[in-house]
């Protein structure tokens, strides 16, 4: 009886150390996608990946520049498909595989909020001077 309690704590803690380690990890990639916002011809695009959400989910870009979202999808059949720009009263449905760029126009400094159809999946912009 007592091997299968002390059993059943190791799991436990297994268990706990791996998802705060899977936690971290997806922390890590975030930050290491911050890097996502280019100006190419005095136009700003903000890459997007759609899939199972949106990464990274939050992307820091500069205010006063016309800007775009480029939303890359690769096999994607979740509800990151559908994509919501509520302030902005925009609603696309992307492909499953492809590039869609939504044009933002230019924002001042703040954050942009977007999610997916359903509301599961949000990402946002901040956007500063």
């Amino acid at each position: 009886m007592k091997l299968a309690i002390i059993s059943i704590c190791i799991a436990g803690v297994l268990i706990i150390g791996a998802f705060i380690l899977s936690k971290n990890s997806n922390n890590a990639e975030q930050i290491i996608n911050m890097n996502n916002v280019s100006i190419v011809d005095g136009q700003q695009i903000i890459e997007l990946r759609a899939k199972g959400g949106y990464q990274p989910r939050t992307s820091k870009a500069k205010a006063g520049i016309p800007t775009i979202i480029r939303l890359n999808t690769d096999g994607t059949f979740d509800c990151s498909l559908s994509v919501r720009i509520p302030s902005m009263n925009i609603s696309r449905i992307l492909p499953q595989s492809g590039v869609t760029d939504i044009d933002i126009g230019i924002q001042n400094a703040g954050t942009f909020h977007g999610t997916c159809g359903m509301g599961m999946y949000p990402f946002d912009i901040v956007f500063s001077d």
